[in-house]
């Protein structure tokens, strides 16, 4: 996609799932990749693959706001403080009933999948700004547009991203920057082997939606489609969870009885 050439973007939680199809996805010609991740080991395997695009890591736990500031003062000396896509794709999942979650379980999450990547928008907006085509794509989730059992403190977490880069978008309306939410459905990525348990321990195991869920490659492609097309948000996912939006939309109470049925383990 031409869309992506000449640009600089950059990746959180590249270093495997969604975000690693993401970097293979956006490895064009004359293109920057800035990749980063807790990992440091698993982001030079992913860099690995890399052919066409320039590679610069940018390792730190995306909830150390200390790290995270300092990579981003490093990245934008490298690039001349050129940045044209923030993808803010680093997160967690929850596999756990809301009574039996602590309180911690909840806050992590919240610092995780919404205070940290408002955080680095924040950080990095007037670099966007600059450019003549600025963009902060959110991979968020149907879980930003409804709400399931075991997941209480995720739902949280994404319906806080919409809420936040929703005004955002408004916000900058007269600049160039686009706001654009992504809403994947069950991807077939290792994310529920780190998914937070009632104590917040991970999971340690795949859940049968997410391993027969879309595949991640295809999924990225669908992304850079819809990122392409500057859209403000772009659901991606099986018809279950399209049906689920649908229902909760214009049948909620009648939504509210099927959530209780289904099986979201």
């Amino acid at each position: 996609m031409q869309y992506f050439s000449d640009k600089t973007i950059w990746v959180t939680g590249a270093s495997s799932g969604i975000g690693e199809g993401l970097a293979n996805a956006l490895d064009h010609e004359n293109s920057t990749l800035v990749l980063s991740g807790r990992r440091q080991t698993e982001l030079e395997r992913v860099a690995s693959g890399i052919r066409k695009a320039k590679v610069i890591l940018a390792p730190f736990d995306i909830t150390d706001r200390g790290a995270v500031e300092k990579a981003v003062a490093e990245v934008l000396a490298q690039t001349g403080h050129k940045l044209d896509i923030l993808v803010n794709n680093a997160g967690i999942s929850q596999r756990a009933l809301a009574q039996e979650s602590k309180i911690e379980v909840d806050e992590l999450l919240m610092r995780v999948n919404y205070t940290s990547q408002v955080f680095l928008t924040k950080l990095l907006l007037p670099a966007l700004l600059q450019s003549k085509s600025g963009q902060v794509v959110v991979i968020s989730s149907v879980m930003g547009k409804l709400g399931t059992p075991y997941r209480s403190g995720y739902a949280a977490s994404k319906h806080a991203l919409h809420g936040y880069f929703n005004s955002l978008r408004a916000e900058l309306h007269d600049t160039s920057v686009q706001v654009t939410l992504i809403c994947p459905g069950f991807v077939r990525t290792p994310i529920t082997m780190n998914a937070l348990t009632g104590d917040g321990s991970p999971l340690n195991r795949m859940d049968k939606g997410t391993d027969g869920g879309i595949d991640p490659g295809l999924f990225a492609q669908k992304v850079l489609r819809a990122v392409s097309k500057r859209k403000n948000e772009a659901v991606i996912a099986g018809p279950k969870e399209k049906f689920g939006i649908f229902m909760n939309r214009f049948f909620p109470a009648v939504y509210a009885k099927l959530v209780t049925k289904i099986s979201v383990r």
